[in-house]
């Protein structure tokens, strides 16, 4: 991927860790169903969400306020850190209930992100897909988040790419999806 920093870790967990993980969480964390204001109607999320750190963010719109941080996702920040290079001081987390649920196509490219994300995926198998912002001669570059993967999107990615993980109509395992972030303002 031109003008990118991409790397991807299918099987960053083992599949015992990442089935515990996925429990841990779906149990541990609390879940909101937010609701956004699209075309004059307020609308819900087609997900569930938490915002975990040291720091709140804003993102469609909502302002999250840190929750402190759970041992379990102190752990996995610890882990992702250690692999990946960068420090992170809050996460996202979203909860995909089923096919339905989904995130359209979007940067992670706010003023007050700071350029690397880690994501890390736990539960059903999903389709995830960049294009490049610009360029339309790029064609689209597809790949699927398993159970237990790593995906790190650093440097200029935000600011060159946009990425999605699209409704599907095939039945899926719920899945759980953090994104590691640093916010610096």
């Amino acid at each position: 991927m031109p003008q990118a920093e991409v790397y991807y870790a299918q099987q960053f967990f083992t599949k015992e860790e990442s089935d515990l993980y996925l429990q841990r969480l779906a149990e541990q964390v609390a879940w909101q169903q937010e609701e956004i204001k699209m075309f004059g109607k307020q609308l819900p999320l087609p997900r569930l969400t938490a915002w975990y750190g040291d720091k709140g963010y804003t993102y469609s719109g909502l302002y999250n306020a840190p929750q402190p941080w759970l041992p379990v996702l102190q752990e996995l920040k610890e882990r992702v850190e250690a692999a990946s290079g960068d420090k992170y001081n809050s996460v996202l987390l979203n909860y995909y209930r089923h096919g339905q649920d989904s995130m359209g196509w979007h940067s992670d490219d706010e003023k007050s992100l700071g350029p690397g994300i880690a994501s890390v995926s736990f539960g059903g198998e999903r389709g995830f897909a960049f294009r490049h912002r610009e360029r339309k001669d790029i064609p689209p570059v597809k790949l699927t988040l398993q159970h237990g993967s790593l995906l790190l999107m650093q440097g200029n990615t935000q600011r060159h790419w946009q990425h999605q993980l699209p409704k599907t109509s095939r039945p899926i395992a719920p899945r759980i999806n953090l994104t590691f972030r640093n916010i610096i303002s």
